[in-house]
Order: C-alpha cells, then sequence, then structure tokens
C-alpha cells in the first residue's frame, strides 16, 4: 500500500485534540473521514504528535498508507476538499518509504507558545495567542528558562494524567524573546510530557511577572513534585511548529 507523509495546519480551537476520542471532534477524525470519502476503507492516520484540546499546529506532520495510488499533489488537494469547513489544511501530501513512521522517527519536535501584552482584547488573535494585560520581564524569563535545558526528571512540570513511562527527558532549547507587543517561547525536544511546554510556560511567567524569583525555576525542577509547578499555561497559545526527521528533511 503506498505510504504518504502529510504535514498539516490547524487551528485546534474546534477540536478535543489531535488523538481521535469518543465523544467530540478530533483533528485525526476530520482527515479519516476525508479519507473515507475518498473511498479508503477504515482510515488510519498517525501524526507526530498528540496535541491537546485548543493547541494549534502550524506543521504536523502525520502518515497514511491508501489502498489507492495517488499523485501527492492531488491527494492534499482532496483531501482539502473534504475537509471544509474544518479548520484544518494538509500543506502537502508526500509519497514516503513503507516504513516511514511520522511519531517514531521524528528525532525533533519544536513548539512555539505565543503571548500578546496589550489592554485592550484581543479581537484579531482571540483564540491564537495568552493575553498579558501587565508587562512581563522576558529577560528574566529567559534567563530563568536556561535552568531547565538539559536532561532532567521533569516530574515537576508533568501533568499527573501522563502515561509516558518515565518523567526523564531532555530539553535541547527554550528561548523567550520579545518582538513589539508579542512574546514568543520556542522549545525544542525529541519528545515531551503531557503538559511539559505548558508547565514550562507558566511557571515563566510567573517570573517574568516579578511573582517568582529567578532562581526558583530551578529550585521547582529540583523538586520533583508537582505542585512546585507554576500554574499551566492555556493551550490556545501552543502550536506545534516544525517536526524534523533523520534526513535532516525540514516539514513546515
Amino acid at each position: 500500500m503506498p505510504r504518504f507523509k502529510l504535514t498539516i495546519e490547524y487551528h485546534g480551537g474546534p477540536f478535543v485534540g489531535w488523538q481521535r476520542q469518543d465523544e467530540g471532534r478530533s483533528v485525526q477524525g476530520a482527515l479519516e473521514a476525508a479519507l473515507g470519502k475518498l473511498g479508503e476503507a477504515d482510515p488510519v492516520v498517525t501524526g507526530a504528535g498528540r496535541t491537546d484540546a485548543g493547541v494549534h499546529a502550524y506543521a504536523q506532520v502525520a502518515h497514511l498508507d491508501t489502498a489507492r495510488a495517488f499523485e501527492g499533489f492531488r491527494l492534499a488537494e482532496a483531501l482539502n476538499a473534504h475537509l471544509r469547513p474544518h479548520p484544518v489544511a494538509v500543506l502537502s501530501a508526500e509519497p514516503v518509504h513503507e516504513a516511514f513512521h511520522a511519531r517514531f522517527d521524528a528525532i525533533e519536535r519544536r513548539y512555539i507558545y505565543r503571548i500578546i501584552e496589550r489592554r485592550a482584547p484581543l479581537a484579531l488573535e482571540a483564540g491564537l495567542a495568552w493575553q498579558m494585560r501587565y508587562p512581563l520581564d522576558v529577560e528574566a524569563m529567559n534567563q530563568a528558562a536556561q535552568s531547565l535545558l538539559g536532561r532532567h526528571d521533569f516530574t515537576t512540570f508533568r501533568s499527573t494524567q501522563c502515561q509516558a513511562q518515565s518523567p526523564v527527558k531532555t530539553l535541547d532549547h527554550l528561548h523567550v524573546s520579545r518582538m513589539g507587543s508579542e512574546i514568543q517561547i520556542e522549545v525544542r525536544a525529541r519528545s515531551f510530557l503531557h503538559n511539559q511546554v505548558r508547565s514550562f510556560v507558566g511557571t515563566l511567567e510567573r517570573v517574568g511577572a516579578g511573582r517568582w524569583s529567578i532562581s526558583r525555576v530551578k529550585e521547582a525542577l529540583y523538586a520533583r513534585n508537582r505542585a512546585a509547578c507554576g500554574p499551566v499555561a492555556p493551550a490556545h497559545g501552543l502550536y506545534l511548529a516544525q517536526v524534523l526527521y533523520p534526513d535532516a528533511e525540514e516539514t513546515g
């Protein structure tokens, strides 16, 4: 059976998350329904990351097998036609080796979290960024973030519902920057624990707001205790931005 790699953009607001669930609409479910309309029986779409309810994607990656032969461009066009009116777009569909696996072959995932500082309500960006009505100290946030880099037990920043076998992960990159009224937090690692990125962001926000000292972030990490974490940032500011694979191909 031909296998294709999809690169997908979506607005997470209307969905219960990427993963198919018994109740509620999922991104995976919308894609599989679109495949069904193309005549594919029992279609399965496997994503590189299981984004939570409300989380968006600039470039989620997934793979699927088709019973029929498709040209990649035509497959993407057909899927997009059947995905309407869902806020999901297949940016590309590329034929790949039958052994390619979107989740297990990924060597790095990059997330971006968006914060917008302003007093007035967000008219155009509502549901697409976390609004702050008070200023944040970005330099302090970035300094605190560096204490999280490397291989650690991230129990503090792990959801109590996380199903990962181990809380130990290696964090490759965590950077906080400002562009005008927008603050972006970029995070890169091979894999993440459930709610790990949003837990980082909520904790760093406490530093930026002056509620936490810079050193308290390291203390929270070493506590290995969920109670030591700051509040979890809302899902609607988070984006899966890129997934990388061993051949150095960049998706997105």
